[in-house]
Formats: C-alpha cells, structure tokens, sequence
C-alpha cells in the first residue's frame, strides 16, 4: 500500500502531538515532518514533497492562508487541509482562492479528518458539514453580479482556465489528462485546485459558473 506522505503545519504542540497518534495508528498515512509556522511549512513543503498538508490557519511570521498561497504555487501537487478553530466566512473563502482543497474544522474527530486527507490525497475538494453548508449559503444568496467586461475567475492560472473550459465542455478528467497530455492525477489535482479557488462544492457548480461566463461554449457538441 502507498501510504500518503502528510506534513502538519501547526505551532500548538499538543494538537500535533494528537495528530501523530491518529496518523502513526492508520497504515495508510506516514507523517513525514512537522512545522511551528509558516516560513517552515514553506521551506518544509519544498524540502518534503508531502500530499498532504495540514494547515494551521494562524501561525507565527506567516499566517496558513499566505504559506497555503505560496506553496500551491510553487508546487501544485501538494494538497493543502486548512484545520482551524474559526469558521467565518472570510476565512473560508480566503483558504480557498489561496489554493486550499480543504477546510475541516479543529474540533472535528479523528476519522472525519482522517476522511479529509484521504479525499484530498485523491485530488478531492472536500469540506467539513458545517463548512459545507456555509458553502451552498452562500451560492444560494449570492449571484453573478460582476461586471462581464472582467476577466472571469481572475484567481485561476491560465493553465487551470484551459482546464475550466474542458470542464465546461463536459470532458472528464481522464480526457481532460488526455487532451492535455498530463497525468489523470495532475488533471484531477487541477480540477480539485479550480473547485477550490472557485468556491464551488461540485462540478456541476463549476460547470454553471463557467458557462454563465462564457467558457465551454465553442467546442460543446
């Protein structure tokens, strides 16, 4: 079994000191280093390569949703957690136009976590039930008020707009990875990492937004 190399990123020690005992008991998972903050995370993601991280989202010198931001550009393979203690909306939000696939709250058991890292080990974007439902608050609250003459989803790298448009044309990931000629698992990364920056919960949310801005329209049968 290939077990998921996860990095922790959290300056408490004792939720470090929990999370290496549920990590150490599953024969899937291998904690492979530790960060008491920000600059180290970084420096440790590049040094470390893990495909997971779990993100503290305040830390010293520099806060998780800045490293989360730094790390997913310099290498967009690593799948960043964000585990905190807040559940507001802006922090919500900022992990995710930072690159997070993410976001569990502190207070959430062993398994639901260790669930979260699987997903996100896979390529997934997964959230918390609570965090879930703020979500889909805010889609169902909040419509497309841009102005069109924008660039739509500004966050996303132009490689990740050539893949929202295949999305939109209703491509797989498989043929995503195909017309692309990449990996399946470097297009379900790039799809998990679009998800996130656009805040949708799905791909059908993502192919919504993405039509109503007009992309996947050329090439649709």
């Amino acid at each position: 079994m290939e077990r998921i190399r996860v990095l922790i990123a959290d300056d408490h020690p004792v939720f470090r000191y929990g999370m290496r005992a549920i990590l150490g008991a599953q024969p899937d998972t291998e904690l492979v280093g530790e960060a008491t903050g920000g600059e180290e995370a970084i420096s440790l993601a590049a040094e470390l390569r893990p495909d997971v991280i779990l993100m503290d989202l305040n830390m010293p010198e520099v806060n998780g949703i800045e490293a989360t931001r730094k790390i997913v550009q310099e290498n967009p393979q690593v799948g960043i957690l964000m585990l905190t203690m807040f559940e507001d909306d802006d922090s919500v939000f900022a992990a995710m136009r930072a690159g997070a696939r993410g976001y569990v709250l502190k207070g959430a058991d062993g398994a639901e976590t260790l669930r979260a890292i699987r997903a996100v080990a896979d390529g997934e974007a997964i959230f918390g039930p609570t965090i879930a439902r703020r979500l889909m608050g805010y889609f169902a609250s909040s419509r497309q008020d841009a102005d069109s003459t924008l660039q739509p989803f500004p966050d996303l790298t132009e490689r990740e707009r050539d893949v929202l448009d295949l999305i939109a044309q209703g491509y797989t990931n498989t043929a995503i990875a195909g017309r692309l000629y990449i990996s399946p698992k470097t297009a379900r990364n790039y799809v998990s990492n679009i998800f996130a920056k656009m805040q949708v919960a799905d791909r059908a949310q993502a192919i919504i937004r993405a039509r109503e801005a007009g992309l996947g329209r050329d090439d649709t049968p």
